[in-house]
């Protein structure tokens, strides 16, 4: 047999029962000091999905290291139970460096933090801002839309009151998955992470902007009269 040579460190050393204790992997560099040089926080890094679980989804690093996708950092518009099925096993995937904690040899990743927060970020969106939003599912309390980029659409909830001025048309029925609505933004909640959109408010606004340009309540001119003279000015503009 042929005798090879390897660095070892001195851990213990017990001369009552004559015994010394030697660490292998201590010579070595660290490959977790190694990953936090090459990978610091904010960086992003591409592994493969080794397995997905009710935590979240776990991707093999450099130095079989493994990083872990938090439910929660999967996506921005959809429940992490919902985004994780998207994912599978043997894929390459990108994701964001969150934290690293060498000494517990954890590494935090996250997936939706690559695009940032549609709404947490900047002034993309406000109240009172008209939009135009896709219906995604119809409940018996009102419709659920989303808007927005096809990346990173972003999910709200239109309440049955809201859904017309009119209250003979305040039926989620009347709508169907995809139909493609204009409504307006009446509130944004960065801190949760809510929007609320009304069609309703929308309806109003335009009356309101109606009868601004094209008469008065004591003009003596009706409404069906103010909102026709204002569909005969769009159309001729077209």
């Amino acid at each position: 047999s042929t005798s090879q040579e390897v660095d070892v460190v001195v851990l213990d050393v017990d001369a009552s029962k004559r015994r010394i204790s030697l660490g292998l992997k201590q010579a070595q560099d660290n490959p977790w000091d190694a990953f936090v040089a090459n990978n610091p926080i904010g960086s992003t890094v591409e592994g493969e999905v080794k397995n997905a679980t009710e935590f979240g989804l776990f991707i093999g690093l450099d130095n079989d290291i493994d990083g872990m996708v938090h439910l929660s950092d999967l996506d921005w518009s959809v429940s992490g139970e919902e985004a994780i099925q998207r994912y599978r096993k043997g894929e390459m995937v990108k994701a964001k460096v969150l934290d690293v904690d060498v000494e517990k040899e954890r590494v935090s990743l996250g997936i939706k933090q690559l695009g940032g927060d549609p709404i947490g970020e900047g002034d993309t969106y406000r109240r009172g801002q008209q939009i135009t939003v896709t219906v995604s599912s119809i409940e018996s309390g009102g419709i659920e839309v989303k808007f927005g980029e096809d990346d990173a659409p972003v999910t709200a909830f239109v309440r049955k009151s809201d859904l017309s001025r009119d209250r003979n048309e305040q039926r989620p029925e009347r709508f169907a998955v995809g139909d493609r609505i204009d409504a307006m933004i009446t509130a944004v909640d960065k801190a949760s992470r809510r929007v609320s959109v009304s069609i309703k408010a929308l309806e109003m606004k335009d009356e309101a902007e109606a009868i601004e340009q094209f008469g008065s309540s004591d003009s003596g001119a009706s409404l069906g009269d103010i909102l026709g003279a204002a569909l005969k000015n769009a159309g001729t503009k077209d």
